[in-house]
């Protein structure tokens, strides 16, 4: 097997795992993140209406 697929595999269990044996942790990290990702869009639109 493809090194990458097997690596994609084991990326998904472990997160199906964590979301079974954990649920508020799991979306406590996935609300982490969602907001990192809102915060760096945040920051590209500010940089870009300065550049205007």
């Amino acid at each position: 097997m493809n090194l990458k697929k097997i690596l994609t595999l084991l990326g998904v269990a472990l997160a199906v795992f964590f979301i079974v044996t954990q649920p508020a942790g799991a979306a406590g990290s996935i609300q982490n993140i969602g907001n990192i990702l809102y915060n760096a869009a945040q920051s590209v639109t500010t940089f870009f209406t300065q550049l205007v």
